[in-house]
């Protein structure tokens, strides 16, 4: 499985390429009070260079099992998608962009929906959250970036890591930098 998408991809929401009001990065966004942009998934190939099938959103719901609406800048999918699998659960997780916040959302399937389950990692010095979770020796680790050492210049981004840990129903405990 692959899973992407983020920074422009309101451009694509009718399925091609919109080029139009080209200096704007906020142009084509949803309004406030429609679903949230979506990030895909879709099966690669065996040689994990080609989709084996069309891309497919990646809704994520809300306490009610409504999506995520675009307004809801502290929960909505904005960039730096991941997916990992923990005790027969898929966590999909990733940024909120410009409220800085590293969330995840919990599936039965790769392919969701997923339902919101928290955040994952409290805003760090600078400007992006991206981040990767995998296991090792049967511990879970946090794979993050931050810019504490070029004191926040945001394109001067160090590598982090710290372990990353469940409670006993399986939710993410938030991960608070700099404590």
């Amino acid at each position: 499985m692959g899973e992407y998408g983020g920074g422009q991809l309101q451009r694509w929401r009718a399925g091609t390429f919109n080029g139009d009001q080209a200096e704007s990065p906020f142009a084509f966004l949803p309004n406030e009070n429609e679903p949230a942009l979506c990030a895909k998934v879709a099966k690669l190939t065996d040689d994990l260079l080609e989709f084996a099938e069309a891309p497919k959103d990646v809704i994520i719901l809300d306490e009610e099992g409504k999506p995520l609406l675009q307004g809801d800048t502290d929960r909505r999918f904005f960039e730096a998608s991941w997916m990992h699998k923990y005790n027969g659960k898929y966590y999909f997780s990733y940024s909120t962009g410009d409220t800085h916040f590293l969330c995840y959302s919990i599936g039965d399937n790769p392919y969701g929906p997923f339902t919101y389950g928290g955040r994952i990692l409290e805003p760090v010095i600078g400007w992006t959250s991206h981040h990767s979770i995998c296991e090792f020796e049967g511990k879970w680790y946090l794979f993050y970036h931050d810019s504490s050492l070029s004191n926040g210049i945001t394109h001067l981004r160090s590598v982090k890591v710290t372990e990353l840990k469940y409670d006993a129903d399986g939710k993410i405990i938030t991960i608070v930098p700099y404590k």
